[in-house]
């Protein structure tokens, strides 16, 4: 099981890293346009996975940042997003890292951001949530990019295992 979320943890890294090269390539207007998203823009969408990421670790963890908005823009600017979505990356693959099987097995407990409840469940199905999350909105943000006019990213997970790093998960 924890080689399991330990090749997510490093799939996601990679595929983020990605997304934020893709965007990379986008005017600060194209980055920040309405586009009638989820979160409106490549840059909404960007902070919201960023923010998720937050909330779930500080319930993971006890520990870091947590937004109280779903849809909080932590940065505006790619450049402050790509390092504070890096940062985060690194801490999810250390997190991870550090699990013991025990603790992957365990329960935790925390409070809901969108309608303020106490829910106690098993770690395990949640940290699958949290890669299944990043991975339905990075396809919104691939979706953003080709509306702007960037090409199609490859962010299969397949793709990912044929790289060195992703070998060691195959």
């Amino acid at each position: 099981m924890k080689q399991h979320f330990m090749m997510f943890a490093a799939y996601n890294r990679w595929a983020n890293a990605r997304i934020y090269d893709a965007a990379s390539e986008l005017s600060e207007d194209e980055f920040q346009r309405d586009v009638g998203a989820a979160f409106g823009s490549l840059m909404g969408t960007l902070n919201h996975i960023l923010v998720a990421d937050r909330i779930w670790m500080k319930r993971f963890t006890g520990e870091g940042d947590a937004p109280a908005k779903l849809d909080t823009i932590l940065h505006r600017e790619l450049s402050l997003l790509r390092e504070a979505r890096q940062a985060e990356d690194a801490r999810i693959v250390d997190w991870i890292g550090g699990m013991t099987p025990e603790g992957l097995a365990g329960r935790f407990t925390y409070i809901t951001v969108t309608d303020v409840r106490t829910i106690s469940q098993r770690l395990s199905p949640a940290l699958g949530h949290v890669f299944n999350h990043q991975t339905h909105h990075r396809g919104q943000a691939h979706a953003i990019l080709t509306m702007l006019g960037q090409p199609s990213v490859v962010l299969d997970l397949v793709y990912f295992q044929r790289t060195e790093e992703g070998r060691a998960y195959a």
